[in-house]
């Protein structure tokens, strides 16, 4: 039995640790995305044209990371 319970909470640890773990990344990563967005806001765009194009430029740069991602 004590095997069993030693194992339940070795699951149970590993588990919590992969999930900090987890969230901790998630956050980096919507961190590193806030901070090009407020970029873009600090920039103040003279016009609709040149927002539009820092915008694609940062839609780009997500796509091209989706794409790295999906290989490796």
């Amino acid at each position: 039995m004590a095997s069993i319970d030693s194992s339940s909470v070795f699951i149970k640890e590993f588990q919590e640790r992969y999930e900090k773990k987890l969230r901790e990344k998630e956050m980096e990563i919507i961190e590193h995305w806030k901070a090009q967005l407020d970029k873009i806001i600090a920039m103040r765009p003279d016009s609709i044209a040149s927002l539009q194009l820092q915008l694609t430029k940062t839609v780009e740069m997500m796509a091209n990371r989706i794409r790295v991602l999906k290989k490796g």
